[in-house]
């Protein structure tokens, strides 16, 4: 795909598609609708878009495609063109037609299936087996394909069952592969290795040139892929032309038997950030150009110090000092530098490798039902290649889970313990799914993972709809305006300060959600929560009252302060409740509407 093309394109010619054309536009920002004949339309949509959608026969969609000089190139090549969608007239199809995956069509497919209500129908083969596809392995982290790799020949194996060897030179995270797929070398240090030589086909993961010089020698096709694992360091006198600096690159890397396409960027002082050779040499290779000021160049360590490079930008090192930082200015632990300073008549370099950096997906699943998961949970599910959570969790998702991911579950009361596992994967490289209820921040998995971790590894935050929300869904709108969240568990919070807390909020008329409200052995706190609240709102308080909220036995129940603190009926909906219930009291502004609980907003409306 070329850089010009940008948006959706959208080409209908039937009056139905039209209107479908026209909701998407509408709902869609990036998309427009293109006029004319459907050859018109269609060869200007591919040419200028990076996916289009056609309300059009799939035969009729081929064969203008095939037909024209412009667009025959999305057929012949599926790396050139767009990825090509196709709706049919009562829009209960959204068929990925063309360029699965390197032109977005099968990711695009379900964007207009969601839009419009539609199925979307994706026959690609790893898709449909939910492997991961070998030409987008890795491709969130920068993992590159050398040219000339056999793709599809290892595809083929992998979807046949066939025995494929996986060989790294250091622990990446990358996406799960099927257990046929086996492990040997750096990549399985937190594995029993499976496999010390490649019986087949084989996927290496490797900077380095010769892939056989130090890692097993492949015995079947095999298929490269280079890590951005190594930074470049570039200092410059005035005036140095761009091809003397790709050249004293080029010689450095292949002297070290590394890769091109394993460097991550370019770095270089801030003083050469317009330095023209500096940026053309980043520019002509594709190499993001990074820029750090004097002062953090100054306080990394480096073996070839130079005084009369500090009496004249303020730091001792240029090239080697900014080929150990990252992109932000830090110098990350297992840094190396493989390539000390070099240099030529009006430049100098340094390469170093650089520690991949693991990635810690803490995900929400949400309250229960499956349509209250959200998609990017569901993608980060697919995406991990070690999954820890909860043992009925990892179950609920268990389908969502690709083939060859390790599961590390446990039952309850192991908390802590989960969390340690998660870290320690991250740590390690890997690409991990930390599993929660509700939200994974909101009394769950975050904390106690983000409390023992530190900045060695990535950590992504996938929301999930916490119970309070839930239960608020179910209950109308008593979170309408100010609220507090209190969880009522005195196993690990002193109840001293749990009932500070409580008061706070009863003072401050807050609307209140209780977790963790009662268990077969804490019986008289929520009682004696209730008790702090009615001291201070109306006996007429609206309370709602939630069990299992959206799953199997879900109950809701309406009532009031009154009748849960008066001892004549308090026992009757205090035996409503349980650890799978949560509570939640309202202000002085509460009230019942129509049979829901309102918490107005409060404001004037003009």
């Amino acid at each position: 795909m070329t850089q010009s093309r940008s948006g959706i394109g959208l080409v209908a010619v039937t009056a139905a598609g039209r209107t479908a054309a026209d909701e998407l536009a509408h709902a869609w920002p990036d998309a427009r609708v293109y006029g004319g004949t459907a050859r018109e339309a269609l060869a200007a949509a591919v040419a200028e878009c990076v996916g289009v959608v056609c309300f059009l026969a799939t035969g009729a969609t081929v064969r203008l495609l095939a037909d024209e000089p412009h667009t025959a190139g999305t057929l012949a090549d599926k790396g050139r063109g767009p990825g090509v969608v196709c709706v049919d007239e009562a829009r209960r199809w959204a068929v990925a037609l063309v360029g699965g995956h390197g032109g977005g069509a099968n990711k695009l497919a379900e964007r207009v299936a969601a839009t419009l209500g539609a199925t979307a129908v994706v026959t690609t083969a790893s898709d449909a087996s939910a492997t991961t596809a070998l030409d987008s392995f890795g491709a969130d982290i920068g993992l590159r394909v050398e040219p000339g790799s056999p793709l599809a020949a290892v595809g083929v194996a992998i979807l046949s069952g066939e025995p494929v060897t996986l060989h790294a030179d250091a622990v990446w995270p990358l996406p799960p592969l099927p257990p046929t797929v086996l492990v040997a070398g750096a990549c399985d240090r937190d594995r029993d290795r499976q496999h010390e030589r490649a019986v087949g086909p084989a996927i290496f993961v490797t900077d380095r040139l010769a892939v056989t010089s130090r890692l097993v020698p492949p015995a079947g096709p095999t298929v490269v892929y280079r890590p951005p694992s190594l930074v470049v360091g570039v200092g410059a006198s005035r005036g140095a032309p761009a091809g003397e600096i790709l050249d004293l690159v080029d010689a450095a890397l292949a002297d070290a038997g590394l890769s091109p396409l394993a460097v991550r960027h370019l770095a270089t002082i801030d003083a050469k950030r317009d330095e023209a050779g500096i940026v053309a040499a980043a520019h002509a290779r594709g190499w993001p150009l990074v820029i750090h000021p004097a002062a953090t160049l100054a306080a990394v360590d480096v073996p070839h110090p130079s005084e009369v490079v500090r009496a004249v930008v303020g730091t001792a090192s240029v090239a080697e000092a900014a080929s150990l930082l990252d992109a932000d200015g830090h110098a990350p632990a297992g840094g190396e530098l493989v390539v000390p300073k070099r240099a030529s008549a009006h430049a100098t370099v340094a390469v170093a490798r650089h520690r991949p950096r693991g990635r810690l997906a803490i995900i929400g699943l949400g309250p229960g039902e499956r349509d209250l998961l959200t998609p990017r949970a569901a993608r980060e599910l697919a995406r991990a290649s070690v999954i820890v959570g909860l043992d009925q969790y990892v179950d609920a998702v268990a389908d969502l889970i690709r083939p060859g991911a390790r599961v590390l579950a446990s039952g309850l009361g192991s908390e802590e313990a989960r969390a340690g596992m998660a870290v320690d994967a991250a740590r390690a490289g890997h690409a991990v799914a930390l599993l929660g209820s509700g939200d994974a921040g909101v009394y769950a998995m975050g904390s106690p993972a983000l409390d023992q971790a530190d900045d060695s590894f990535d950590v992504v935050g996938v929301p999930g709809v916490t119970a309070a929300l839930s239960a608020a869904a179910l209950l109308g709108a008593p979170l309408g305006h100010d609220h507090m969240m209190i969880s009522l568990s005195d196993l690990h919070t002193p109840w001293e300060v749990i009932e500070r807390r409580v008061r706070a909020a009863a003072q401050a008329d807050l609307v209140v959600a209780f977790y963790n409200p009662r268990s077969r052995t804490r019986t008289w706190q929520l009682p004696r929560a209730l008790d702090l609240l009615a001291a201070h709102r109306p006996p007429s308080t609206p309370v709602g009252i939630v069990t299992d909220a959206f799953r199997s036995g879900q109950r809701v129940t309406v009532t009031t302060l009154s009748e849960l603190t008066d001892p004549d009926t308090a026992d009757t909906g205090l035996d409503l409740v349980g650890m799978t219930t949560t509570v939640v009291v309202g202000s002085t502004w509460t009230r019942v509407v129509a049979g829901r609980v309102v918490t107005p907003r409060g404001y004037r409306w003009s």
